[in-house]
């Protein structure tokens, strides 16, 4: 006698449904305090490390500019190195703000850009 082979996939199929409507069940239950905890003051950490009560620039860097700049910051291929530059504070926040080249204008929030610069003054 031959067994099946589909019948684990289907055995599968049907735990991993059977456990989405369970969990879905326990979220709708719990909406409430997840709420609550947003509104108690929780940040919210948004992409790249920026969050509603402070700016982690390293975490903006390593999650915006590692991708052209390299992991170590220090350029690669047509990207320049961000590490001793030569640059002032001021013409960094304005490549920042505005792009240069093939770097898009908007990685950095407004509010954030000094602080960004600044970090950027200090990788060596």
């Amino acid at each position: 006698m031959q067994k099946n082979p589909i019948v684990p996939f289907i055995l599968i199929a049907a735990f991993g449904i059977a456990l989405i409507f369970f969990l879905s069940i326990q979220g709708v239950d719990k909406k409430k305090e997840i709420a609550e905890g947003h509104e108690e003051g929780a940040t919210e950490e948004t992409e790249g490390g920026e969050s509603a009560e402070g700016f982690d620039p390293e975490a903006v860097a390593q999650g915006k500019c590692i991708s052209c700049h390299g992991g170590d910051l220090a350029g690669q291929g047509n990207f320049p190195s961000l590490v001793d530059t030569k640059l002032s504070k001021e013409e960094i926040a304005e490549v920042i703000t505005n792009g240069k080249g093939a770097m898009p204008p908007g990685l950095v929030e407004e509010a954030n850009v000094d602080a960004m610069a600044e970090y950027i003054l200090t990788l060596e």
